[in-house]
């Protein structure tokens, strides 16, 4: 999916706000569409599923606000794991919670820089990328995976490590929502675990849209070679277990497994906490934190 070729769907009843949006994110190269109100979006919606990859939405606006919204499109099949950006000048904790816990992906607040801006679309799109094609190969694989019981994995690059999502997640009662998660873990004990990359270090990777390639070169340095992360799986008749294991220092893990409001205007920090809450029946951190349970009940669907 090429960038010039995203669309994004820009939800504001304020005509200026819908300017400024429409300016900042065209001159980057995404195709834009604007509503005026949350039942003009979710009609756009409807009408094409596969049309967009983000949606920045006002908090408060005529006929159906931004919650009921976000509420709509999380609870759909068709939408529920495509970004949703709240942005909006409602920036208590309990609104920044409330819009977190419905599925919010990330919080814009009025007035915004277009560098942020656009750092925080960038980041939404590359994750729907990842996830769409994530999807992609889970249809390729499904057929094949059923027939696994147990297995262990071991890899070092993010390529790497999306392939063996899509491949396990494939199992699972809902491969989507699996593959999202399972991706995020992943991508943690790549990054943090074994790579070193601190939260404050990936603000600004991503900010300077340099993290992919910060994580390739970091790859290549001899205190990081030799390092990689393991996927144990097993598959029985009530559950599914993913125990993934880093080589890293660990991390305060306790303070990710729940959306907090504080990190909610940053481009990342949510990932394991999405992992926990829409992803798995239950997700564990071990000891220091470079080793994570991830359980699926197979009956809970």
């Amino acid at each position: 999916m090429d960038e010039k070729q995203t669309s994004i769907l820009l939800v504001d009843d304020d005509d200026l706000s819908l300017a400024l949006l429409n300016t900042f994110l065209a001159n980057s190269g995404y195709n834009i569409a604007t509503a005026a109100d949350g039942l003009k979006a979710w009609q756009l919606l409807e009408q094409n599923p596969d049309r967009f990859s983000t949606v920045l939405l006002d908090r408060n606006m005529p006929v159906m606000d931004g919650m009921e919204l976000l509420k709509r499109i999380k609870a759909s099949t068709k939408f529920t794991n495509m970004p949703v950006i709240m942005q909006t000048g409602a920036d208590s904790k309990e609104d920044i919670l409330e819009g977190l816990r419905a599925g919010a992906h990330y919080y814009l607040t009025k007035p915004f820089d277009r560098k942020t801006l656009n750092s925080i679309v960038d980041t939404a799109v590359s994750e729907y990328r990842r996830y769409k094609a994530l999807t992609e190969e889970l249809s390729r694989t499904a057929s094949t995976l059923n027939l696994m019981t147990e297995g262990r994995f071991e890899f070092r690059t993010l390529d790497e490590g999306r392939n063996i999502s899509a491949l396990l997640s494939s199992v699972c009662p809902d491969p989507g929502k699996v593959a999202m998660g399972l991706s995020e873990l992943i991508i943690n004990a790549i990054e943090h675990g074994n790579l070193g990359i601190s939260y404050k270090e990936k603000s600004r990777l991503l900010k300077n849209m340099s993290w992919e390639k910060e994580i390739d070169h970091r790859l290549e340095l001899p205190e990081y070679k030799d390092k990689h992360v393991t996927i144990d799986f097993l598959s029985s008749n009530n559950h599914i277990e993913f125990l993934i294991t880093d080589e890293g220092e660990g991390f305060d893990w306790d303070n990710y497994l729940t959306f907090d409001p504080e990190r909610a205007f940053d481009s990342h920090g949510r990932g394991i906490a999405m992992a926990n809450n829409m992803s798995f029946s239950k997700l564990e951190f071990r000891g220091k934190g470079n080793q994570v349970l991830a359980i699926i009940e197979k009956n809970s669907g």
